[in-house]
């Protein structure tokens, strides 16, 4: 028998696109810290043939290397051959999780997590004690404790606290929000189990500048999470059911809007992850047609409500699933630039990940540390007075070691700004809860 299945191995068509040119290796971040082989896509390509193989071997040596991928997707954009790497690895991963005997440690944590970040509902019951942690001084004493130093977990884990207030417990979206003057479109939006929980005002922004720019807003509360976290992580069981209850939701709209990185390139996704199901690889596919990161729609019509300045120098981060997994990489861009006294400035190294990249940092926070020092280092350097991320991962993961140098700047999501500068501009900050309002 070989190391993978014979459910959803990696393909080997998609394998043999793979000329083994190298053009990935400066792109990607495990081979720029590490310069090791097969700690590069092709490195995993070839350990993923290896895979298919009669008697190979899933060794712990071959998962480490799997584990140790951030699934970026910055080689999916280096590749010369479009290689598919991004669904290699996803199905790579997920043979990891059904063929490989993880360490007890190893599966509390992954339980642990899954049996938290998916459920806004779990996720909001814990804003009360990260409300105490980061009010009370234990986060400061949390830095500096010895204790914590010696984890990498629990010093990640005290470092990624999110910025949430007690209010943000009760916080919820109007199912319907009309649009603003003639409607153009009604969109589903996604408003995700992180996003929710810990960034309502991110959403609170997306939706009213959606309806601003014409478009009338509907925004269920089920599903609980579109299941890019499980997905992204091997875990189809837990992904599947609620890739399928993401389907059952939106079907109907003219498109799914999504304002996190990660759940746009999941949704986009289905079509392959279902594949397999008849009953669901059709009304996968469509869905994955239909689906669209908020910048993506907006940059694709004309605007109609008017910008009002917002005078600022702003650095804007590419989260790796909006500008690698998706290809959106403009269009943010071109939306900040819309708005009068904007100055865009761009970071060096934008194409390597800030080392969040879902459960990485959790899971290997050494690396992730060594990914979010680089990165910080690069956006400081821009001189930006903000910086502007579009996935709430990155926005934590940046946060935290911007404030371990001590030169934290104000993280948002470019919809933020965006509807600041629709509802008035600089004169006006503190009709929405900016970090700087």
């Amino acid at each position: 028998m070989p190391a993978f299945d014979a459910h959803k191995p990696p393909e080997i068509d998609l394998l043999e696109d793979c000329v083994h040119c190298g053009f990935c290796l400066p792109s990607c971040p495990t081979y720029v810290l590490w310069n090791e082989e097969m700690d590069s896509p092709r490195g995993r390509i070839v350990l993923m043939r290896e895979g298919l193989q009669p008697e190979s071997t899933l060794s712990d040596t071959m998962v480490g290397h799997f584990d140790n991928c951030l699934g970026c997707m910055a080689c999916v954009t280096a590749c010369p051959s479009g290689v598919r790497y991004d669904l290699l690895i996803e199905d790579t991963r997920q043979q990891v999780e059904r063929q490989h005997p993880r360490s007890a440690r190893e599966r509390l944590l992954r339980r642990a997590l899954f049996a938290t970040f998916p459920y806004p509902a779990r996720l909001r019951a814990t804003i009360p004690a990260i409300v105490f942690f980061r009010g009370s001084g234990l986060a400061r004493w949390a830095q500096r404790s010895r204790l914590v130093e010696r984890s990498p977990l629990l010093r990640t884990l005290s470092e990624l606290a999110p910025p949430v207030r007690l209010r943000d417990v009760l916080r919820r979206l109007p199912a319907v929000t009309k649009a603003v003057g003639e409607k153009r479109g009604t969109v589903g939006f996604l408003q995700g189990c992180v996003q929710r929980a810990y960034f309502g005002d991110v959403n609170a922004a997306t939706v009213a500048v959606l309806a601003a720019e014409g478009f009338e807003v509907h925004a269920p509360r089920a599903p609980r999470c579109c299941g890019a976290l499980g997905l992204h992580a091997g875990q189809e069981e837990d992904s599947l059911p609620l890739a399928k209850a993401t389907i059952e939701a939106f079907e109907g709209y003219d498109h799914v809007v999504v304002n996190a990185a990660g759940c746009g390139s999941a949704i986009k996704d289905y079509g392959h992850l279902l594949r397999d199901e008849p009953e669901w690889a059709q009304r996968a596919a469509e869905l994955s047609a239909r689906a669209r990161d908020v910048h993506e729609l907006l940059a694709s019509v004309a605007p109609r409500a008017k910008r009002h300045p917002l005078e600022m120098t702003v650095a804007y981060h590419d989260a790796c699933h909006l500008a690698h997994a998706q290809s959106v990489r403009s269009q943010p861009r071109q939306l900040l630039r819309s708005i009068p006294g904007l100055e865009l400035v761009e970071p060096a190294e934008w194409e390597l990940c800030c080392g969040s990249a879902g459960i990485y940092n959790l899971t290997r926070p050494q690396a992730a540390r060594e990914l979010g020092e680089r990165k910080a280092s690069n956006l400081l350097a821009t001189g930006a007075q903000a910086i502007a991320a579009a996935n709430p991962g990155c926005t934590l993961q940046i946060s935290a070691h911007l404030e371990r140098r001590g030169e934290p700047r104000p993280l948002v999501h470019p919809m933020q700004l965006l509807a600041q500068s629709l509802q008035g501009g600089t004169r006006r900050r503190r009709r929405l809860r900016l970090p700087w309002g």
